[in-house]
């Protein structure tokens, strides 16, 4: 009874909620050995190739295959480890890849959540950069660390945890910005939902996507905000078991208006789907 009204005191603290409609729901499979694991996905400008990442340092690229809007089939090239800046495969306990973010030049940049940094490749299949992380992640959990990375119009780099420590802590957004790291603003925390993903649309907006479990399936939702943390609005929320474990987000546009596209972690377990998952969004 506690826990209920814990919750519904948390909800009604929740900002406005916006319209988003399911577009589709496609379950992909592969017969490559490393498939599964999804934690991020990055969409080009026109929806149709992606990069998606899993969190056992593996990196993929492919398309995506629509019919009437709605995808149909993905077809991908087979995954690639990560690699460190001396051309050998990350070892073990650096490769808990989470976040991705793409720049306009194409430079990939990942998360990690074990290793507390980033790191940059020029390609898929590319060698890593050197860890770019600052003392201020020293703080953050094992293993809960930077789940999400975006990037924004001017270059700037947004990485967040998934855990801020405490269930009435503030998700604290991290900034790297011209070789420089600094911590802009927060990201309010409600109920027992943990950050997973995020992305910075072509609307400027800070799109941050959540995920809870609740012992017998998921739930997700999807908060926005400007860049400078205010003007907070939910997208989407989800009933429990409606998705699977939705953990990546690529927020695009095309002729309709924005969409997005959401991917799922599998846990490489043989109960759980790799789903992909659009919505629209009223702006």
């Amino acid at each position: 009874m506690l826990r209920l009204l814990f919750l519904l005191v948390l909800l009604r603290a929740l900002p406005a909620c916006a319209d988003a409609t399911l577009i589709g729901s496609y379950t992909w499979s592969a017969s490559d050995q490393n498939f599964g694991g999804f934690s991020a996905i990055a969409l080009d400008e026109d929806g149709t190739g992606f990069i998606a990442l899993s969190d056992r340092g593996h990196i993929t690229k492919g398309q995506l295959i629509r019919k009437n809007g709605v995808i149909t089939d993905v077809q991908s090239r087979p995954l690639e480890v990560l690699r460190a800046p001396h051309r050998a495969p990350l070892r073990r306990s650096e490769r808990d890849s989470e976040g991705l973010a793409i720049a306009p030049d194409g430079t990939i940049y990942i998360s990690f959540e074990w290793t507390h940094g980033l790191r940059s490749y020029d390609r898929v299949g590319g060698f890593g950069s050197d860890l770019i992380t600052t003392p201020a992640f020293d703080a953050l959990q094992s293993n809960s660390s930077l789940e999400a990375l975006a990037i924004g119009p001017d270059g700037a780099l947004y990485t967040v945890p998934e855990r801020s420590g405490m269930a009435t802590r503030p998700f604290p957004v991290f900034r790297y910005k011209d070789g420089m790291w600094d911590q802009p603003f927060e990201i309010p925390r409600y109920g027992p939902y943990l950050i997973v993903g995020a992305d910075i649309g072509p609307d400027g907006r800070l799109y941050v996507l959540e995920r809870d479990f609740a012992g017998i399936g998921f739930r997700s939702r999807v908060r926005r905000f400007d860049l400078n943390g205010g003007s907070e609005e939910v997208v989407l929320q989800t009933g429990l078991g409606v998705h699977d474990n939705l953990e990546g987000i690529s927020v695009w546009q095309d002729a309709d208006g924005l969409r997005m596209t959401l991917i799922s972690d599998d846990n490489f377990r043989f109960f759980q789907q790799t789903q992909i998952v659009e919505y629209r969004l009223t702006d």
